[in-house]
């Protein structure tokens, strides 16, 4: 029963929550509502102050609406309009679209670098993580937390109003000790599958030195290799053989095409 639920699970593509969902995501797609974010911040200089673990960003209330639209941040306050976005969210907004400012404790941080440090002084990884961040939301896939499966984000084809997600995303470096026995494989395989997903994983590598992740630019020289994990069923393959199922590993699956 379990493998056949596997084998259904992986076969399946988007999951729309309802019947029209599909043609809405069509005619309303992330990249148009992502421009207009991008303008409309960039046109009221909009600023957001610096915490330890996240950023506070004012806005109006439109938008507030065109940030949930493009699935930045979560509301804070429905009266003022404050949303709190993650470093990823928040340094995409800034360092990619340039559309808004950060403060720190009442002072406007002009130099990107130095929020740049910032953030890795509060995050030594936050290079690695931002890097998996922007190589998927970069292709349009819209990205949320996925700490309650166990992972570091979850991948939406387009806003999670209107379709399930349909990645389990792990960010691994050359230093990480993230799936390296074969147990931890199994578990994030079936995590990832009981909950109607597929496990992707986003290998970041580069040969930035210390010096060099003390810079945004060092961004250039990090490079993502995507693969998909899924198991795979005996039933599925040859008649006589019998041995247990195990993990599959997919390398490059289409490069993740942008949806």
């Amino acid at each position: 029963m379990t493998n056949l639920k596997q084998k259904h699970l992986s076969s399946m593509g988007p999951r729309w929550k309802f019947k029209d969902a599909e043609a809405k995501a069509l005619a309303e797609p992330i990249s148009k509502s992502v421009s207009e974010l991008q303008l409309s911040l960039a046109k009221t200089e909009s600023s957001g102050s610096l915490s330890s673990c996240n950023v506070l960003l004012a806005v109006e209330p439109e938008q507030a609406d065109l940030l949930r639209r493009c699935c930045f941040g979560i509301s804070a306050e429905k009266v003022k309009k404050w949303i709190q976005l993650s470093f990823e969210e928040a340094f995409y907004l800034l360092y990619i679209l340039k559309c808004i400012k950060l403060t720190l404790q009442g002072r406007c941080l002009e130099n990107e670098v130095e929020i740049w440090m910032y953030m890795r002084s509060k995050r030594p990884n936050f290079p690695v993580f931002f890097k998996a961040y922007l190589h998927l939301r970069s292709k349009n896939w819209v990205l949320r937390s996925g700490l309650q499966y166990g992972v570091d984000f979850v991948a939406y084809r387009h806003h999670p109003s209107l379709v399930h997600s349909e990645y389990s995303v792990l960010v691994q470096s050359g230093d990480s000790d993230r799936l390296r026995v074969w147990s931890d494989v199994h578990c994030a395989v079936r995590l990832s599958g009981s909950v109607a997903k597929t496990l992707l994983t986003l290998h970041v590598s580069g040969n930035s030195n210390r010096e060099d992740v003390n810079l945004p630019m060092c961004l250039e020289n990090y490079r993502v290799e995507e693969q998909t994990i899924s198991r795979w069923s005996p039933e599925l393959s040859r008649e006589d053989e019998t041995t247990t199922p195990k993990p599959k590993v997919t390398t490059n699956v289409s490069n993740l095409a942008t949806p």
